[in-house]
């Protein structure tokens, strides 16, 4: 667990990195969960998920709890490499099921009727990778438990 949390409670890129992911995704999650930002709810989505995209209801509910509770553990810096493994698994499976086959580029209006492409992913992996590797940062509920745990570990080998 201790390398679970292990972080630079100094790092300011781990901090811009985890925001700038959670913050991204966390209007993605509301939307599937909530129903907030336009979005259908956790039933509408469930829905769309097992019924139009044929997933298992099991993958369905880690879609949404993913995108909803990781990008608050990402904000909020608590368990920051779990959250990011998260994100790695579920938008990996997005680009190879979904986006993969429309190409690089968004295609906003720029071709009718041809879905996003895989461009936006490229930073989400980005960002992602970058919280994995240097856990939650300056500012992080990871780096107050590993301060606790030294803190603890420090009182106990003291008092030997």
């Amino acid at each position: 667990m201790n390398k679970l949390i292990a972080t630079d409670s100094n790092n300011w890129p781990a901090l811009i990195s985890r925001l700038a992911l959670g913050f991204t995704i966390f209007p993605h999650g509301a939307q599937k969960l909530l129903g907030i930002f336009g979005g259908y709810g956790f039933n509408g989505t469930m829905g769309f998920l097992t019924g139009t995209m044929h997933l298992p209801y099991v993958i369905g509910l880690l879609v949404i709890l993913i995108e909803f509770f990781g990008s608050l553990f990402l904000i909020f810096g608590f368990l920051t490499r779990i959250a990011a493994i998260g994100f790695t698994g579920l938008y990996a499976g997005v680009v190879i099921t979904v986006h993969a086959a429309n190409g690089f580029f968004m295609n906003w209006g720029m071709q009718p009727n041809k879905g996003e492409g895989w461009e936006f992913f490229i930073l989400l992996f980005g960002l992602a990778i970058i919280s994995l590797i240097l856990g939650g940062g300056k500012a992080s509920i990871d780096a107050a438990i590993q301060k606790k745990i030294k803190n603890n570990y420090a009182v106990k080998t003291q008092s030997k």
